[in-house]
């Protein structure tokens, strides 16, 4: 909003030099304007630190390290490039080599429904245009890239994340969404949440996770402005996480426990802490 400065009438030149008033508001008017220019800088402050916590995370997400080199024979990468006239299309997933188990066709049969839907995405790219359109935003070119990272569990489990980055239309930057998928290479078959933990232990291991993003955020890193995991965050996204080594990371899609330009998009649990909520049996890779 424009600032306008009141007009002072004068009436004589003795009232204007011995007028308090007009001394006052002098005085006034120059801090509103130090104040102002100061928020300014205080805000091209945030905004620097902003884009700089932000690129970070987004490039903690795209350096992780993970197995592909190490399960060469076993996995086949396979990409996908579309680009309309108002969008672009850029799938990277992987395969399972079926020569070594025929079963693997289970687990591409799936990555071909759910994660190479061109058709899917094309209509919801189309029907954000239209919306946008109609509210005379300028048309721009939509971009929706999904890649993969994979792990290897004691050559028992493959644990798969694919992370989605979108670049919508007026958006300042991408944001990014994310699937897990973990997969039992010896009888071929998907392992779910409860395959892995306790039946009704998801307050409980919610509680770990927010234990855990506390010390995060109590830290002073780049934690600022997180929040706790809610009930209904969690349960959305329970089937959402990745296991490495000794490690059970979640991750949460954009403004979920953090907003885009601060945290990370994920929770490491160490094995140790899960002990308690873990399903004791013998198929569960966890358990060694």
């Amino acid at each position: 909003m424009k600032a306008f400065l009141p007009i002072l009438i004068l009436f004589t030149l003795i009232s204007c030099k011995n007028d308090p008033k007009k001394e006052k508001t002098e005085i006034n008017t120059e801090i509103n304007s130090e104040e102002i220019v100061d928020s300014l800088r205080v805000s091209d402050r945030n905004f620097e630190m902003q884009q700089k916590t932000l690129n970070l995370k987004r490039r903690e997400l795209l350096e992780k390290k993970d197995s592909k080199a190490e399960l060469q024979n076993l996995l086949i990468s396979k990409s996908f490039l579309k680009e309309g006239d108002w969008y672009t299309l850029d799938f990277k997933y992987p395969y399972l080599n079926e020569k070594i188990k025929p079963q693997f066709e289970n687990f591409n049969e799936y990555i071909s429904k759910h994660y190479v839907d061109a058709k899917g995405v094309e209509k919801q790219i189309l029907e954000e245009k239209r919306l946008c359109d109609s509210l005379g935003i300028p048309k721009q070119n939509e971009k929706r890239m999904v890649d993969y990272k994979i792990y290897n569990l004691n050559d028992r489990l493959i644990s798969v994340l694919f992370y989605k980055e979108n670049h919508y239309t007026g958006a300042a930057h991408a944001a990014y969404t994310f699937d897990c998928l973990n997969f039992d290479l010896e009888r071929a078959t998907f392992m779910n949440y409860e395959d892995f933990f306790n039946n009704g232990s998801e307050e409980e291991l919610r509680e770990i996770l927010n234990e855990l993003l506390k010390e995060k955020i109590n830290s002073g890193e780049m934690y600022y402005d997180c929040w706790a995991i809610s009930a209904d965050d969690f349960f959305n996204a329970k089937n959402n996480f990745v296991i490495n080594d000794d490690v059970v990371e979640y991750y949460f899609d954009d403004c979920v426990i953090c907003p885009s330009y601060t945290g990370t998009y994920s929770i490491k649990i160490p094995l140790k802490m899960l002990m308690p909520v873990l399903r004791k049996y013998k198929k569960n890779p966890l358990l060694g």
